[in-house]
């Protein structure tokens, strides 16, 4: 079973992964009610409860897969925690009328977004609203508004962000009666910026914890054409002897919980082999010095 972890001290309590959405109903057969329903419930069987989606996903149609799936057996979303985005907003077939992408993270839109999220999803609330990118036009005060607003309301049971530098999670944080409990990133072997620009440090000063994105690098390190990727598959073949011939997608999983900051990759598999081998990584624990094996492969370089 996967373990647990809590965000923040005061946040909630999700798996240790979580099951991502992005890309959902990209497959040329989109899976059933049904189908997804039974995906849903054997992730949470393996203890994968944390469900993550957006507004944006599918060309706005996930949210309302995920809904149809739900309304199978009512009883399965008393299992999950559900995360959703919403902030971004891009031309499509339900605004036909739009012209260009934008971000709009005012408070009224986040409310307006949330409640049509709820509708598509067939529930009263959800577990974590995220802000899906920052917003330039909209002051920290209005979107602190509308998140509280959400919170008071019981719609949301917390709140954070996605992709948020760390002025920018500073600048809202410092806004919010009820403080933000993680900031979703990309994160992985071939993207370590959150490890240097400092969001890792700060989710550690907070005590929240970091969720990551793309934690496989959106499929370049399996790609024999990537030279990083090549390093990183060379080194995990070196290591996986040592870890019950663990594979590169478990190391890769399990160098990011490694790290003190205690990140909550983001799966995205449809294959439940692929997912039940993810579940797998939580049990992996790298020597310090495999760690700084597949940084380095990662980087093509030795430490500083």
């Amino acid at each position: 079973m996967l373990p647990r972890l809590r965000l923040a001290p005061a946040g909630p309590e999700f798996s240790r992964l979580a099951y991502g959405t992005w890309r959902l109903l990209n497959d040329a057969e989109h899976p059933t009610p049904r189908a997804l329903h039974d995906r849903l419930q054997r992730c949470a069987d393996l203890g994968l409860t944390t469900i993550d989606t957006a507004e944006i996903y599918g060309g706005y149609r996930v949210e309302e897969a995920l809904g149809a799936a739900l309304a199978v057996d009512k009883s399965l979303r008393g299992r999950l925690e559900i995360v959703t985005k919403a902030g971004i907003y891009v031309p499509n077939a339900f605004h036909p009328n739009r012209k260009v992408a934008y971000y709009d993270a005012s408070g009224a839109r986040l409310i307006k977004s949330l409640e049509k999220s709820l509708r598509f999803l067939g529930v009263d609330h959800v577990d974590l609203l995220l802000v899906h990118r920052p917003d330039w036009l909209t002051s920290p005060d209005d979107t602190a508004e509308g998140l509280e607003r959400l919170l008071k309301d019981g719609k949301i049971r917390s709140a954070g962000v996605s992709n948020y530098n760390v002025h920018q999670f500073d600048a809202l944080n410092a806004r919010m009666r009820t403080p933000l409990v993680t900031n979703q990133v990309e994160f992985s072997l071939l993207r370590m910026d959150p490890i240097f620009d400092g969001v890792t440090d700060q989710c550690q000063r907070l005590g929240i914890a970091p969720m990551a994105w793309s934690p496989l690098a959106q499929g370049r390190l399996f790609n024999a054409d990537d030279e990083a990727g090549r390093r990183v598959q060379a080194a995990a073949a070196e290591m996986s002897p040592r870890y019950d011939g663990a594979t590169l997608d478990q190391l890769a999983f399990a160098w990011l919980m490694a790290h003190p900051s205690r990140p909550v990759p983001i799966i995205g598999s449809s294959k439940l082999e692929r997912i039940e081998s993810a579940v797998r990584a939580a049990d992996i624990k790298l020597s310090r010095e495999d760690w700084y094996a597949l940084w380095t492969a990662a980087q093509g370089r030795r430490i500083p």
